[in-house]
């Protein structure tokens, strides 16, 4: 299976928040977008899973175009994603937060339930079960927010700023988080970050967003050696000096 876009645009009014924008991702795969603030990486990620409708181009799930089907259609063809701000159901605990989505899924309350506490002992945080959602410390709120888009064994995975707020051992605890989500359970991975070294220590393939448009792709030691994503970031006048 392969998630696919081609040619993505997207327009508001007379201002191009995404511009001719492709890009490809396999199961087992982890692909990285990164770019400065207002590249246009969550509406990437908005159209992927259905919340913004493209001004033009596709996106292919498994063979078929899928941006013209709701959000939860989508999440039910095997793509889920985590929200920047976490947006975890507070008024429930840890693992009916999970439990709700294999509910919304289709599946039995029991089964759902089951999955959850699989889900939670996989990523280490079952003695969160219990606990409401609403008291969680930020990391832990941030692990279950993944735990829950995993629900029922999605084939892509699509991570929106996971790392935001977090000190550095945590970001290295939550890149094994991400290997092993690619690795263990075949799901491929879109990364969306603004921690740099976190994208590049994970991702077999970067990409680089800045205007709404692809500046570089490549390896780790392309985006590095980039001309174009030094200028993205420190602009042309520091660039030019260093």
């Amino acid at each position: 299976m392969s998630l696919e876009l081609t040619s993505i645009s997207v327009a508001f009014g007379g201002f191009k928040a995404l511009d001719d924008v492709s890009l490809s991702l396999n199961k087992g795969e982890i692909v990285g977008l990164i770019g400065p603030n207002g590249a246009g990486k969550t509406t990437c990620v908005n159209v992927i899973t259905g919340f913004q409708t493209p001004s033009s181009g596709t996106v292919i799930l498994d063979g078929e175009t899928v941006n013209s089907r709701a959000a939860h259609d989508i999440r039910r063809r095997g793509l889920a994603r985590t929200f920047q701000a976490g947006r975890l159901f507070t008024g429930l605990d840890v693992l009916d937060n999970l439990a709700v989505t294999g509910v919304g899924l289709g599946h039995s309350r029991k089964a759902s339930e089951d999955e959850a506490m699989q889900l939670l002992a996989w990523m280490g945080v079952s003695h969160l079960a219990e606990l409401p959602a609403a008291g969680l410390p930020y990391t832990d709120e941030r692990r279950v927010g993944i735990a829950r888009a995993l629900m029922f064994a999605p084939d892509f995975l699509l991570l929106d700023e996971p790392a935001a707020g977090m000190s550095e051992t945590e970001a290295s605890d939550l890149a094994e988080i991400i290997r092993r989500i690619a690795q263990e359970r075949d799901c491929g991975v879109l990364l969306i970050e603004h921690n740099v070294g976190l994208v590049l220590s994970v991702s077999n393939h970067v990409l680089v967003l800045d205007a709404g448009k692809v500046i570089e792709e490549g390896d780790k030691d392309a985006i590095l050696g980039s001309k174009a994503v030094r200028e993205a970031y420190l602009g042309a006048e520091h660039t030019e000096d260093a």
